[in-house]
């Protein structure tokens, strides 16, 4: 299929819905989504019982997982010292995931990382609903629901099913970006909010909240929750960036230097390319070339968005988080994990396998799914997110 039949363009401005779509309209993206979700979970569980691991302490009680019990069980404060001279801070977690573990583990009883589970399996589900309901939106059901199976088939998939931030972040950001298109300006400053309170890539859904505004302002919409939404989009990461700061007594840097401490920063890239120079100059030249490829993947991706003419919010929006991922200056290995809020990326697949047929787009979905399946169980039984 040529690059140009990928997707029949969006309007950029598309109309007010009456209502955000049904459980009964969004129902076959939430099986679809379930069903890859669910296959990941049973590889998974039969790779962790052959390698004589714990497909429920993989999920829930490792990496980052643990970092966030710990806030949610002891507040902030905690930190470990490294032999460099390096700080790591709790401080780093933004707080609404562990504030959302305490409410489920006191009404349940459960462990916090098992109620981590609990709210990332429910916000993978409101993720999923929010990337159909955009994609719904703008190219229709079919298209809706081909998107949220390939953003649950993504390889790093996995981690949508992990006491981590990403579903949650996601969720937020989707239903924010949707109440945007569609007029619901303080429902969309509330929503955008919340994620500034999830991770630091809240800004993303910010920008594209204020872009959204503004644009409509121009057509000639103006209205006080236009101007209320905008408002309250950055209250959530500005308000915890400040109280860090505070707590830290370094003012407005104070979360830079959390950050730093665990050695994250914006370099605009170098590092990673340093880190990917050093690749090809050793005997690991292939992996040096395979994340060359990556980017460039992800890049190309990104230019189908553009020439999918998706409006302006949801490029705004997918352009920051794509920045951040592989701007950041740490952690490299992390970039595809960090690339999962860009659900944007998916809908130029999403709307070329909608014109498929349904036979045809079912096996390479399914096909993609055990893919991601299976390096999803090899990926968490060996080098894990960091």
């Amino acid at each position: 299929m040529p690059v140009t039949d990928l997707a029949r363009p969006a309007s950029p401005h598309p109309p007010p819905a009456s209502a955000p779509p049904s459980l009964r309209r969004a129902a076959p993206a939430l099986l679809g989504f379930a069903a890859v979700r669910a296959l990941g979970l049973a590889v998974l569980a039969g790779w962790s019982a052959a390698a004589g691991s714990s497909a429920h302490t993989l999920l829930s009680a490792r990496w980052d997982s643990l970092w966030y019990a710990r806030v949610a069980g002891g507040g902030y404060g905690y930190e470990v010292a490294l032999p460099n001279g390096d700080v790591h801070s709790n401080l780093a977690f933004f707080p609404l995931l562990p504030w959302l573990e305490r409410a489920v583990s006191a009404v349940t009883g459960l462990s916090y990382g098992s109620a981590g589970l609990v709210v990332a399996w429910t916000a993978s589900l409101a993720a999923a609903w929010g990337v159909f309901a955009v994609a719904d939106l703008l190219w229709g059901r079919r298209a809706g629901v081909m998107a949220a199976v390939v953003w649950a088939a993504l390889p790093v998939g996995i981690v949508q099913s992990m006491a981590y931030s990403e579903s949650l972040f996601t969720a937020l950001a989707a239903w924010s970006l949707y109440c945007a298109l569609t007029g619901r300006w303080v429902a969309a400053g509330l929503l955008a909010s919340a994620a500034g309170l999830t991770r630091p890539v809240g800004a993303a859904v910010v920008a594209a909240v204020w872009v959204a505004a503004l644009l409509a302002r121009r057509r000639g919409e103006r209205s006080r929750r236009q101007f209320a939404g905008m408002l309250l989009a950055p209250l959530g990461a500005a308000g915890y960036v400040l109280w860090v700061g505070a707590r830290t007594g370094d003012g407005v840097l104070g979360y830079l230097d959390v950050q730093a401490g665990w050695g994250n920063g914006f370099d605009g890239g170098w590092a990673f390319a340093r880190f990917i120079g050093g690749k090809l100059a050793s005997p690991a030249f292939a992996a040096g070339l395979g994340l060359i490829a990556g980017v460039l993947l992800v890049l190309w991706v990104y230019r189908l968005c553009l020439r999918q003419r998706q409006p302006a919010a949801l490029l705004v929006y997918a352009g920051v988080v794509v920045a951040l991922a592989l701007c950041a200056s740490g952690y490299f290995g992390s970039k595809p994990r960090l690339l999962l809020p860009a659900f944007p990326l998916v809908f130029p697949a999403a709307v070329a396998l909608a014109r498929w047929r349904t036979g045809r787009a079912a096996g390479v979905l399914a096909a993609v799914a055990a893919a991601s399946a299976a390096y999803g169980a090899f990926w968490l039984n060996g080098s894990g997110p960091p």
